[in-house]
């Protein structure tokens, strides 16, 4: 479980209105990640609040870099860090409130743009495991649903106007709604027989 210091001063938390560009931004770092790594990487998809046409996000983009076996992402990692993206040697986990910290399900590599480039996450990830799936299940969800969408944002905008300057405050209030939000998108993908699309990189 996350331990939020809601006291504790960040960078400013701005959540900018929807911008196209953010596709566009996508591309331009999927394409030169590919380009990079070649077929060690099985899909690069645009994930995150950015890849929501319309939604209102902080202005970085997520990346979601799919690989067969984190245990052998050296063929990605290696030139990513050679061609300056930081961090990517040890393995993180993603949280979610129902599943230990550890669980092989929510493992991950994470990596960061190069310095001095616009801000960009690139989440490495395992095809199949519960993080990688639940990624492309929460964006396509919340594209589906306008509903949804805007009170999502509604969230957002509100814990961003209570904590300015605490990243931490932010989450604290925004990250709960990602698990109700997630029971929602289960029932949805069983009634439309929901499966990641091939709009990837």
């Amino acid at each position: 479980m996350t331990e939020y210091d809601i006291t504790r001063k960040s960078h400013p938390v701005i959540v900018s209105e929807y911008d196209p560009q953010w596709a566009v931004e996508f591309k331009h770092f999927a394409q030169r990640i590919r380009g990079l790594v070649g077929s060690a990487a099985i899909r690069i998809d645009h994930i995150g609040s950015t890849s929501v046409s319309g939604l209102a996000s902080k202005d970085v983009i997520d990346l979601q870099v799919t690989v067969v076996d984190l245990d052998r992402a050296d063929d990605l990692t290696v030139p990513l860090r050679d061609a300056g993206f930081r961090r990517g040697a040890e393995f993180v986990y993603d949280e979610f409130w129902t599943m230990p910290e550890t669980d092989p399900q929510l493992r991950k590599l994470y990596m960061r743009e190069p310095e001095g480039e616009r801000p960009a996450h690139i989440h490495i990830r395992e095809l199949e495991r519960f993080n990688q799936r639940y990624a492309l299940l929460f964006r396509d969800y919340l594209r589906s649903s306008e509903t949804v969408r805007k009170g999502y944002e509604e969230v957002k905008r509100r814990a961003a106007r209570l904590f300015p300057d605490s990243i931490d405050g932010y989450l604290f209030l925004k990250d709960p709604v990602f698990h109700i939000i997630y029971e929602a998108a289960c029932l949805w993908a069983s009634a439309v027989g929901w499966a990641p699309d091939d709009d990837y990189i």
